[in-house]
């Protein structure tokens, strides 16, 4: 049987421009691709998440593969670097790795820009790190208060400004930038008597920034009467704090906010908390660590949670049963008891009565 000649490597060349799978010369480095994509996503994304992939890019990724033509990274040279951060990647000065959050974001952040460079502009065949598993993540523990210990930390915040945020955080579970972001037109204390979270605030190192909530939906929030009774006596005070400085309050003042009304920063309200935390007997907690407390609380009442999961504005219900699940056993146990007296009132029902 006669042979068939394999075509000519010009040949083959032809066909692949032709299907559209010819990859020319390796002339763009790394480097150049990476600062590529961040133009190319600067506008789709937050200031926020653009900051924190310009700092991935250029002081965990580029240092180390930047001078690599693009056509020729490979797998090995992205799990190299994966595991010198783990072992001595930190860039604060500091001794030690990063921590596996740290190097599993690098990674998205890589695999996002090679997806780029294959899908959309055509540079590279496949993505090189496509097929790589990046460290496994220990999900965090949360340390959730009780309700005597959120009564202490209520009890020791009242004398200071630090009040209403914890207070905001702990009875509606608000984030450190929806408490920063909330103006008094979107607190109701005499109608309705909730509150609106219509948007967060961002701080980046260009300053701070509305944006939307971290679900891009807004969402109301209904107010305990503690909280009712405390925004009404901090709305007071901080009118008279501003009439002290010639300002008059406006509704579109911010509820938690500087002296001036200006409003205030997350960080900052973040650094209060650490210091006023470290000064009380109470567990050294995070100001986030409010938020899951208010979320416990819920779900160990009996709080349906679906209802928990609109509180806490999570984007579905499974969000919220997955970061709580390990309240959920308890929960389980009521139900299996409410569920048994249902029913053996009835068949005693059907029974007429009569026990067995």
């Amino acid at each position: 049987m006669r042979s068939v000649p394999a075509p000519s490597p010009m040949l083959r060349a032809y066909s692949a421009l032709k299907g559209g799978t010819y990859f020319g010369p390796a002339k763009i480095t790394v480097a150049a691709h990476m600062e590529r994509w961040l133009e190319h996503v600067r506008s789709r994304v937050s200031p926020k998440t653009f900051e924190r992939y310009c700092g991935v890019v250029r002081g965990n990724i580029l240092p180390a593969l930047g001078g690599v033509p693009l056509t020729m990274l490979q797998p090995a040279q992205i799990s190299k670097l994966y595991a010198k951060a783990l072992r001595d990647g930190r860039k604060d000065g500091k001794n030690g790795g990063l921590s596996p959050a740290s190097v599993l974001y690098m990674h998205r952040v890589l695999k996002a820009a090679l997806a780029v460079a294959v899908s959309e502009w055509r540079l590279l065949p496949s993505n090189p790190a496509g097929s790589i598993k990046p460290p496994k993540l220990k999900r965090q523990s949360m340390r959730a208060l009780d309700a005597a210990e959120t009564a202490a930390l209520l009890e020791a915040a009242l004398p200071y400004r630090l009040f209403i945020p914890v207070l905001l955080a702990v009875t509606c579970g608000l984030r450190r930038g929806e408490i920063c972001a909330l103006r008094w037109r979107n607190v109701d204390l005499s109608g309705t008597m909730q509150l609106a979270i219509v948007c967060s605030i961002e701080q980046t190192k260009a300053g701070i920034r509305e944006k939307e909530t971290k679900s891009g939906r807004a969402r109301t929030v209904a107010l305990t009467a503690l909280t009712i009774e405390e925004l009404r006596r901090h709305k007071v005070r901080q009118a008279e704090e501003l009439l002290r400085l010639g300002l008059r309050q406006s509704d579109d003042m911010y509820v938690v906010a500087q002296a001036d009304g200006q409003p205030l920063k997350p960080n900052s309200l973040t650094h209060e908390f650490v210091r006023f935390i470290a000064g009380t007997d109470l567990p050294r907690i995070r100001f986030h660590d409010l938020r899951h407390s208010h979320a416990t609380h819920l779900l160990a009442s009996g709080v349906h949670p679906k209802i928990a999961q609109e509180r806490l504005g999570h984007a579905t219900v499974a969000i919220t049963l997955d970061l709580y699940s390990h309240v959920l056993p308890g929960m389980q146990a009521e139900a299996a008891s409410r569920v048994d007296q249902a029913l053996r009132q009835a068949l005693d029902k059907q029974r007429g009565g009569v026990k067995r």
